[in-house]
């Protein structure tokens, strides 16, 4: 009788761990007083030099919100399987999905609904996208119907979205859920200021990917926030003027160093997290 009093304690206490350990929220792994008013999360980019599970293990042990996934990590063409499993591990590691990409958009409608269908399976609010010109069509239709965003990325000065203001005259007649998602440090390379582009796209601004380069010119690098020309304590103060959305994907892109970034890009949230608390005063 004692013995099997003994098993059944035991038993219980096990399921109440695992219960306990299943129920974990992104809430109770994220310390929001890092980021007081955000949530913080990576570009999965940053982690390119390791397997995606490698990627997830680091950013869970950073303490990170969210994770915005790039196509090798998280293929567009998963199985509904494979979406599955990947939305268990991030659920596992107390992290949500906020966005993918960069992700290509045309006039091929058909092709363009597959990438809305894998968002919506998976979850993803946000797919910063590089849409042709003549993809706004099919987009506007599919923002509608899926309930997802686009947000255009912008990629330097030789790119077709360079500045701020290229962005936002492609986006300002659109569906309401086609927008931006903010380069910081390729819009440094193309000779704007961060914090009047954010300004800019108020009401339009669904992605940040917060970078730094040392030089406002297209042939530079990269360096820790702060070190080349982000004003990063600026930038927060002007997502919370925007009223950047909760659902958002505020993301940490650091491109150097893809062997073994770890270090540098824990440099990089201590930075952020300084400066976001800064802001909040």
């Amino acid at each position: 009788m004692l013995y099997n009093r003994r098993r059944f304690l035991a038993t219980t206490a096990a399921l109440a761990t695992g219960a306990a350990v299943g129920a974990r929220s992104v809430q109770a792994a994220y310390d929001q007083s890092r980021f007081p008013g955000f949530k913080v999360g990576i570009q999965s980019y940053s982690l390119r030099g390791f397997d995606v599970d490698k990627a997830i293990e680091i950013s869970e042990n950073l303490g990170l919100a969210h994770m915005e996934f790039y196509g090798k990590h998280f293929p567009v063409d998963s199985t509904a399987d494979q979406i599955a499993a990947m939305k268990k591990k991030m659920k596992d590691a107390g992290m949500e999905m906020l966005g993918h990409g960069v992700n290509r958009f045309t006039a091929d409608h058909a092709k363009n609904e597959k990438l809305f269908k894998f968002a919506k399976a998976a979850g993803i609010k946000n797919l910063s996208a590089d849409p042709s010109a003549d993809s706004f069509d099919s987009l506007d239709k599919l923002c509608a119907k899926y309930d997802v965003r686009i947000a255009i990325h912008n990629h330097g000065p030789s790119h077709h979205y360079n500045t701020a203001l290229d962005v936002y005259n492609a986006v300002k007649d659109r569906h309401p859920n086609i927008g931006a998602c903010a380069d910081l440090g390729h819009f440094i390379r193309s000779g704007e200021d961060p914090v009047e582009l954010i300004r800019l796209l108020k009401g339009r601004l669904f992605g940040i990917h917060l970078k730094d380069f040392a030089d406002q010119k297209d042939k530079t690098h990269g360096v820790f926030l702060g070190k080349g020309h982000l004003d990063v304590e600026g930038v927060f103060r002007a997502l919370r003027l925007v009223e950047f959305p909760a659902d958002g994907c505020l993301s940490l892109e650091y491109e150097e160093n893809p062997k073994d970034p770890v270090a540098d890009i824990k440099e990089c949230f201590e930075i952020a997290s300084d400066a976001c608390k800064k802001s909040a005063k």
